[in-house]
């Protein structure tokens, strides 16, 4: 078996990018299965059912198997985490915190101009008796132990998907490809990465993860090739969309059609959100200019 894996190393240089893809991937799949399978007895759970709250221990125990699978990927490369733009430098800490601000304001004007236009409002919201305005008391919703506890999930989350798909595939797909084609080809595999979890659910929103997958580029490219901002980014969009979804915060009002709000109220799946992504973009650029 070490003799296949070394001449896979030697092979490497000549093996096509998408192969090397299918190879990550497959590879990937059948390390996971067998866990795969004895988690979801355990949890008694059974395709096609619902994941529910089981989606958690499935997702955990797929991620928790990435490093060693990006490990033996950067051996036979003959690279490094950080040509894909991992890094422990301290430069990469405060990208990953401008990230972080990024995302969160933009959340902020995503659903703060909605409410604006009526076309969503506010759940869990109290009104003054003296002025007659509605707040909600963001403080409060951020800072409890369900919502850190989402930032720091959706740290994981996004520090492993960014690795993998930004970092790993984004640089072996560039071997063959530019970097405008690897993009696309990267985040394609990241957009149809989310139906493992919910397909039905993630149908609309694929052209959106796929333009999300872009924006993400867009990121590494804009921070030098590091992936601190584009972390950053992607956490707390995960974080923002996630803790309104689950505390019930925002619902739509009908006044517009629902794929502008977001089909099933799935950012991703609207107009709202595509302009999200193009806002970003135009943000990153400027960056990068």
């Amino acid at each position: 078996m070490w003799n296949s894996i070394n001449n896979l190393r030697l092979m490497s240089p000549s093996i096509p990018a998408i192969i090397k893809i299918l190879l990550f991937f497959s590879t990937w799949m059948v390390v996971w299965l067998p866990v795969a399978t004895v988690l979801a007895r355990s949890l008694k759970w059974h395709p096609p059912q619902p994941l529910g709250n089981k989606k958690l221990p499935l997702l955990a125990s797929l991620y928790l198997i990435v490093p060693f699978i990006l490990w033996a990927t950067s051996w036979i490369e003959n690279t490094s985490f950080a040509n894909w733009g991992w890094d422990w430098q301290p430069a990469v800490l405060m990208s990953l915190l401008e990230g972080l601000g990024l995302g969160i304001i933009s959340l902020v004007i995503l659903f703060g101009l909605q409410i604006t236009a009526g076309w969503i409002e506010l759940q869990k919201s109290e009104t003054s008796p003296e002025t007659g305005e509605t707040t909600i008391k963001f403080w409060a919703l951020i800072f409890n132990p369900a919502s850190l506890l989402t930032l720091l999930l959706g740290l994981w989350i996004s520090a492993t998907e960014e690795l993998i798909f930004r970092g790993c595939l984004q640089t072996i797909l560039q071997q063959d490809y530019s970097i405008l084609i690897a993009a696309a080809i990267a985040s394609f595999i990241f957009a149809i990465a989310h139906l493992i979890w919910a397909a039905k659910e993630t149908l609309p929103q694929l052209p959106g993860l796929w333009l999300m997958g872009m924006v993400l580029t867009l990121a590494r490219i804009a921070d030098n090739g590091s992936l601190g901002l584009a972390i950053g980014i992607h956490a707390a969009w995960i974080w923002g969309i996630t803790t309104v979804d689950t505390e019930g915060v925002i619902k739509p009002t009908s006044k517009v059609p629902e794929w502008i709000t977001g089909i099933a109220a799935k950012p991703l799946a609207g107009a709202a959100g595509i302009l999200l992504l193009l806002a970003t973009a135009a943000v990153l650029r400027s960056i990068k200019n």
